[in-house]
């Protein structure tokens, strides 16, 4: 029997010898033995190539790399790229300082440094102290010192302490524009405004200065010094005219002390392209020094946040908040009637003074009435009751096809962050009395800029413009880099349309309600408007006006925006006057002439 099993377990084995004699060794072992020595010599044979490759076609990859192991690294700031208007005048440029380091491994006389670094830097001694005897690869004294003091501390030539040169933004004009431009952080990179916007252009690369340091990373004392150069950022040329908003913002000014307000706001726009010339927003703040608050905080004010008090300081009325238009948005009504031929230049409307709306009464301006009157006089009228008729025979549909196609169911793409976006109700939801109130431009919300895209797409034509300040970029040699493009939208209304809406709204100015806007020898086309904030009762006001010329072939478009004025609040009374001022100093020098009138001579 045991002879039998032993054949029987002889299958699948192999007789070997070793030290101790015959044995019996599975052949699934040996096969695993095989495959085990073959993935042996494929791993070895791989290892091999590998760093037969190494060694030659990448040596210089590692070399490189474990040189910036023992390299210490100091930044050469780039020159940030200038902002300018559309003139080539200098409305952000850099001022050159110093940033002072040391290096703890090589200083030979440590209370030297720290006296001088006290005395010329102004810091406490016990401050300085603490970063020269701490032992570390380098430690900054202070970044931004003047180039002056810079300097002089070269002069005392101490082993340890390192003055490199670097840049700090400033800005020529102070408040000019300020939230528009923006200003840049601690690393002179863009925080707000353009600075922001078009910081990818205007940063440039930063160089370096590497020096070889030990094990511990302690620089090498005697070690030479690589530079790689930094390269200078782009400069900006932006649409901006500083003659212009330089007079936008002393006239806004001026407009805010007297009538009290809260801000005042002027935009000055060419209406055929969407290049903005001038945005002010009154108060401003001091670009150099942005964290410190243009006013003195009241014990309201000093209860909240800084932070949140310069975050108000900072915003940019004309594309960060939304308001409620009022009768400047008639103008979008009418147009909307006229387009769908729902009304006729010769349709009349019966005004007593109010109308009723399902169970809401709507009030007109003038509580009397204005009568009988036209398409055309009720534009001239600014009448709400009629309005809300035209409103009626648009409908909803058509009410919010063309309000979309004059962009304000969208945000206009303007080249600066945060834009709000429209506050409207669902198209679904508006019912009689809504789209009553939403006629004469109250239950909506939307920005200045949204209003003055769309006003500008009714007279230059039909067609929807982007608003932007961004014209082009440009190498320090004053060769254009990149030029920037915006999107037009054409026939957003016809302009045939937009032909009659010319003239109406010029009549507006001539012997409607905008008459304080009314210039001899200009024509001028616009349209008056007074919202009151919510809530309703307040007694708060934003008075406004739009006005455009010469009012047959729009050049330039304005519009001035008085919030929360005090005393008489009515946007044809105080807002007009304001852009009549603004364009009897800045239409002759925009090339936009006074129209002579010659008298008839009896010879």
């Amino acid at each position: 029997m045991l002879l039998i099993k032993c054949r029987r377990l002889k299958r699948g084995y192999l007789l070997m010898k070793d030290g101790m004699g015959f044995g019996w060794l599975n052949t699934g072992h040996r096969k695993k033995l095989v495959f085990m020595i073959v993935a042996v010599l494929l791993v070895s044979i791989f290892e091999c190539v590998r760093l037969g490759i190494i060694m030659t076609a990448k040596s210089e990859y590692y070399m490189q790399k474990a040189d910036e192991l023992h390299q210490r690294e100091r930044k050469i700031k780039a020159k940030r790229g200038r902002i300018l208007d559309r003139n080539g005048i200098v409305l952000a440029a850099n001022e050159v300082v110093c940033t002072v380091s040391v290096i703890h491994s090589q200083i030979e006389d440590e209370e030297k440094v720290i006296k001088v670094l006290a005395g010329e830097l102004d810091i406490d001694v016990e401050e300085v102290t603490k970063k020269v005897k701490k032992v570390s690869s380098m430690e900054y004294i202070k970044t931004n010192v003047a180039k002056e003091i810079g300097d002089e501390i070269r002069k005392y030539n101490l082993a340890g302490v390192k003055v490199d040169e670097d840049y700090k933004r400033v800005y020529p004009y102070d408040e000019l524009a300020s939230k528009v431009l923006g200003f840049t952080g601690a690393d002179n990179q863009g925080i707000l405004g353009l600075e922001a916007k078009y910081d990818t252009y205007l940063a440039g690369t930063n160089g370096q200065i590497l020096t070889l340091s030990d094990a511990g990373g302690i620089e090498i004392k005697g070690s030479c010094e690589n530079r790689v150069l930094p390269v200078d950022g782009q400069d900006l040329y932006t649409t901006l005219d500083v003659n212009i908003q330089k007079y936008a913002t002393q006239l806004a000014w001026e407009t805010m002390v007297k009538k009290e307000a809260k801000q005042v706001s002027i935009i000055v726009m060419r209406p055929d392209n969407g290049e903005i010339l001038a945005m002010a927003n009154v108060p401003e703040y001091n670009l150099n020094s942005p964290y410190e608050l243009n006013y003195e905080p009241d014990e309201e004010d000093a209860q909240k946040d800084k932070v949140d008090l310069l975050n108000n300081m900072w915003r940019n009325f004309c594309i960060n908040d939304t308001y409620e238009p009022g009768s400047i948005f008639k103008t979008v009504t009418a147009t909307a009637a006229l387009e769908t031929g729902v009304v006729g230049l010769n349709d009349s409307f019966t005004c007593s003074g109010a109308t009723v709306v399902s169970d809401r009464r709507i009030r007109c301006h003038k509580t009397t009435g204005h009568g009988t009157q036209d398409f055309t006089h009720t534009v001239y009228n600014s009448c709400n009751p009629a309005f809300v008729e035209w409103g009626r025979r648009v409908g909803t549909d058509n009410m919010y096809l063309y309000m979309g196609k004059l962009g304000l169911l969208a945000k206009t793409g303007i080249d600066l962050s945060g834009e709000a976006g429209t506050i409207i109700h669902k198209q679904e939801n508006v019912g009689a009395v809504e789209l009553a109130t939403m006629s004469f431009g109250q239950s909506f919300q939307i920005t200045p800029v949204q209003m003055l895209r769309a006003v500008s797409a009714i007279v230059n034509g039909g067609r929807l413009v982007t608003p932007h300040f961004g014209l082009y970029t440009s190498s320090s040699d004053g060769s254009v880099v990149n030029e920037f493009a915006y999107s037009t939208q054409d026939e957003a209304i016809s302009s045939q349309t937009s032909e009659t809406m010319k003239k109406i709204l010029e009549g507006v100015v001539s012997e409607g309600g905008g008459t304080k806007a009314y210039i001899d020898g200009y024509s001028i086309g616009g349209k008056t408007a007074t919202s009151q904030k919510l809530p309703r009762g307040s007694g708060k006001y934003i008075s406004s006006f739009i006005g455009f010329a010469p009012a047959d072939n729009p050049q330039v478009i304005a519009m001035c925006l008085i919030d929360e004025p005090k005393g008489v609040y009515y946007g044809g009374t105080i807002a007009a006057p304001v852009v009549k001022t603004l364009y009897e100093n800045i239409l002759p020098y925009i090339g936009i002439e006074r129209a002579v009138q010659l008298e008839k001579n009896d010879d």
